[in-house]
């Protein structure tokens, strides 16, 4: 008769990127329940509403997380904005999009990188950040920063990007598809890998539904969820389709994202071949009165953002939920009955932002 312990993981567990712990309830190598405890690194940001007014919250919602920054900045601003019945310009429509999709290319291979580590593909851990640096060097050039941008801003963008850096932009996005053409197939098919993934960590999709799971993690089971196909900002003028998976296992989420990748460079091409002249923003007048809740496609999946203002320049309340709150508990779901080698590779197939989680 098999006997159970406990065994405390993270948050400093050398191979979690993300401080989260788990209680790994244990029967011999099996595990039969995961007991998550977040909360290590909670800032209470959304407090700040008391002390900075509705302008300068949009510096403090990408302070939210650095992966995340350019998302956290557009969610905050697109909710005060419909608060305020702000038009935004469509070029400043078009030019977040182009953002948008950027985050989601250099958060997808960032995953894919600390992904290729946990195997010990140390190569193509490298391979896949020195792509990813390319992202970076592209929101470098377009908003000056690389961690945080600091270009959105209530009524559009702080900065316009020229016809030449958007072309320069299209070249480089074509030898980055390329490049990422090489780089997949170790993830796609090679047998050591889908060894780690196939079957691995199965959520199905009456599961990834009913406990409220986003993103490629929902989408991996089959669930054709994408906050994108809502069409705001300029998503509503491109064509695209979620990308889904069947099987459910980690080996589908990491195929999910890649294939986002490939999309998100899909999309940047047809928002530079249809990019509109014009202004970057309006003026905003008036103070924000009243309330909205504002739904967003972040690199992870959906993230809501509520925003409740007064007429002052203070609003009364900001409350996000981010999606790695929502996959937690698919996490705990796909960690029952996996062997206990398994669980930094579970842990890390939901993208875990903890971050953003716990603000």
């Amino acid at each position: 008769m098999s006997t159970r312990s406990v065994i405390p993981f993270g948050p400093q567990h050398p191979v979690l990127p993300e401080p989260i712990h788990l209680d790994l309830v244990m029967e011999d190598e099996k595990v039969v329940e995961a007991i998550p405890s977040i909360g290590f690194i909670h800032r209470g940001l959304e407090k700040l509403v008391d002390k900075k007014d509705f302008n300068e919250m949009v510096y403090v919602a990408e302070r939210i997380c650095g992966i995340c920054s350019l998302g956290h900045g557009l969610g905050y601003s697109e909710a005060v904005e419909h608060i305020m019945d702000i038009d935004v310009p469509s070029r400043a429509k078009y030019l977040r999009t182009i953002w948008s999709e950027l985050s989601r290319v250099h958060s997808h291979l960032l995953w894919l990188g600390l992904l290729a580590d946990a195997f010990g593909f140390e190569s193509l851990y490298m391979e896949c950040w020195r792509l990813r640096e390319e992202a970076l060097d592209m929101f470098e050039a377009s908003t000056g920063g690389r961690v945080i941008f600091s270009v959105m801003k209530i009524g559009g963008i702080r900065r316009d990007v020229s016809d030449e850096m958007l072309k320069d932009f299209y070249q480089r996005i074509n030898k980055m598809e390329e490049q990422l053409n090489t780089i997949a197939k170790p993830f796609l098919n090679d047998m050591a890998v889908q060894t780690r993934l196939r079957g691995v960590g199965v959520l199905t999709p009456e599961q990834a539904d009913s406990l409220g799971c986003a993103g490629p993690f929902l989408r991996a089971s089959g669930i054709a969820r994408d906050i994108r196909t809502t069409g705001y900002c300029a998503y509503g003028d491109v064509d695209f389709e979620p990308i889904i998976s069947t099987e459910g296992d980690s080996y589908a989420r990491t195929e999910c994202r890649i294939k986002e990748i490939f999309q998100a460079f899909d999309i940047i091409r047809q928002c530079i071949d249809k990019m509109p002249a014009g202004d970057i923003d309006v003026p905003v007048k008036g103070m924000p009165n009243g309330e909205y809740v504002m739904r967003i496609e972040q690199p992870r999946g959906e993230a809501i953002y509520y925003v409740k203002a007064n007429g002052s320049k203070f609003i009364d309340r900001m409350r996000v939920r981010t999606p790695t709150f929502a996959n937690l508990s698919g996490l705990v779901e796909t960690l029952k009955g996996c062997d206990l080698a398994d669980v930094p590779i579970l842990v890390l197939t939901i993208d875990p932002c903890i971050s953003c989680t716990e603000r």
